[in-house]
């Protein structure tokens, strides 16, 4: 980092480059969260390849700057290019977007035409790999940049799919200092709070009381201890289990008028159950990492688990709504008020000056904290966060067969960052085809590839798209129709 200038004795002035800074959610949330800070100030660099939702933000920035209740002191500014945003910034912060209409679309509808069907298709599964595709290049130009700008800077990244994103910033630059967050882990302290409070008597338990043990990778990860203070509350467990229905317990349809993001649990009480180690993620993402969950005859099919597909449709008509709450808010329309937003962006950059210390968990290279995953790969554990940097803590290794699964995810993920850096779309094509989600012959599976491949091509040209692996006259047939 630059050097950092200090208002006074408690005030230290950083800037912070956004990349992605015309987000729609993730921005507003920061600028909630540092409105509400003392110890720190300066200035928020907004970069989007979307200048005019960048402009927004940086209205909506100053306009909640100017609220009574603010206390913090930050200047929001529209950067035109990365390099500006990046020069001389203490902190990166990363949420980019794709738009959906371009891209969901085809990683959701097209996977479906060969009954292959996921919940949200970020991470894993077709979805999941042409965004890693569409993604690599992306991050090897912010962490270039990043070298370039501000090479001791901490980059946090939001994006998904996250550890493909975060393992990508160090292939390109070994030196970056960069971590992916991800609230999921959240949700099972909530858990834990909630049967403390069920089961222990215990009033108003907040999550951030209870501490857990976390490994794995982003969207599968496995909380095998959690304590509440000294008490160990991981043998709640099995109380709140016997408690349970025995799943799955629905039936398609039952759900219909629920949300698309129900969680009923089920999923993960399964996989407590055949595993005897608790999932840390939402049911929808931890489902699209085995196949079994999957394995229906229709989409409706998967409601039988406690819960919904997110259509591609939603995501499209979802797109604007960003736009319009902020609109909204800036012409009065809606009221505002400061919340605990409950993400830790602000905590991170906190500890990271020295100022207080962090433990968390976040998505870092593998330096041993999972000692049974390859070193290097990016895994989701807990960390020490303070003015030295981060500490990865020591998670322990999964069970035998859990294992197995995971490092099948952790190699894919390897392969397509290795593959993104060369351009390599043959070895894209072979994590896509051993991806546990693509359950179709090697003849269906090519045929899907190529015709997602031709359907995003405009944002792939880092790769080279005359590979023979790409069944050309198949997929051009498909693309007419």
């Amino acid at each position: 980092m630059h050097q950092l200038r200090r208002d006074d004795q408690s005030t230290v002035r950083v800037k912070i480059g956004y990349v992605g800074g015309g987000s729609r959610s993730w921005a507003t949330t920061l600028m909630n969260d540092l409105a509400q800070t003392t110890d720190l100030a300066g200035e928020v660099a907004l970069y989007d390849v979307d200048r005019e939702s960048a402009r927004t933000n940086a209205e909506l920035g100053e306009w909640i700057q100017g609220h009574d209740a603010a206390v913090g002191d930050w200047e929001y500014t529209v950067a035109e290019t990365l390099t500006d945003a990046l020069a001389d910034a203490d902190f990166v912060i990363l949420s980019t977007q794709d738009p959906p209409a371009e891209t969901m679309v085809n990683d959701l509808e097209l996977p479906a035409e060969y009954g292959i069907y996921q919940t949200v298709g970020d991470t894993v599964g077709p979805g999941g790999t042409l965004r890693a595709m569409r993604s690599v290049s992306q991050y090897r130009e912010i962490a270039a940049a990043v070298r370039e700008q501000c090479p001791d800077a901490w980059v946090i990244n939001y994006t998904n799919p996250m550890t493909v994103c975060t393992r990508t910033l160090y292939a390109e630059y070994p030196d970056i200092n960069a971590v992916g967050l991800c609230h999921e882990v959240f949700k099972v302290q909530e858990l834990f709070a909630d049967l403390a409070e069920q089961y222990l008597d215990a009033d108003d338990v907040d999550r951030e009381e209870i501490s857990v043990n976390v490994k794995g990778i982003n969207h599968f990860t496995w909380v095998d201890d959690a304590h509440w203070g000294n008490r160990n509350v991981y043998d709640l467990v099995d109380r709140w289990i016997a408690d349970r229905e025995s799943v799955p317990r629905f039936e398609p349809g039952d759900m219909d008028d629920e949300s698309y993001f129900v969680n009923h649990r089920d999923v993960t009480q399964d996989l407590y159950e055949q595993f005897g180690v608790l999932p840390a993620a939402g049911d929808r993402h931890l489902v699209e990492f085995v196949p079994w969950y999957l394995d229906v005859a229709s989409g409706e099919q998967i409601q039988r688990w406690g819960i919904r597909q997110t259509p591609s449709e939603y995501r499209v008509d979802h797109w604007p709504d960003g736009e319009d709450e902020r609109r909204a808010l800036l012409d009065g329309d809606e009221p505002f008020e400061f919340t605990e937003s409950g993400e830790e962006a602000v905590g991170w950059m906190r500890a990271l000056l020295g100022l207080e210390p962090l433990k968390t968990h976040a998505n870092y290279p593998n330096r041993g904290q999972c000692p049974d995953l390859p070193d290097g790969a990016v895994v989701e554990t807990n960390v020490l966060v303070d003015g030295d940097g981060v500490t990865p803590l020591t998670a322990g290794e999964l069970p035998d067969q859990l294992h197995d699964v995971v490092l099948t995810h952790v190699n894919n993920q390897e392969t397509l960052v290795e593959a993104g850096l060369a351009g390599d779309v043959d070895s894209a094509y072979r994590a896509f085809l051993t991806d546990p989600l693509v359950r179709v012959g090697t003849e269906q599976a090519r045929e899907l590839f190529s015709r997602l491949v031709d359907a995003e091509r405009d944002y792939l040209d880092d790769w080279d798209l005359s590979s023979p692996v790409l069944n050309h006259e198949e997929s051009a047939l498909a693309a007419d129709d």
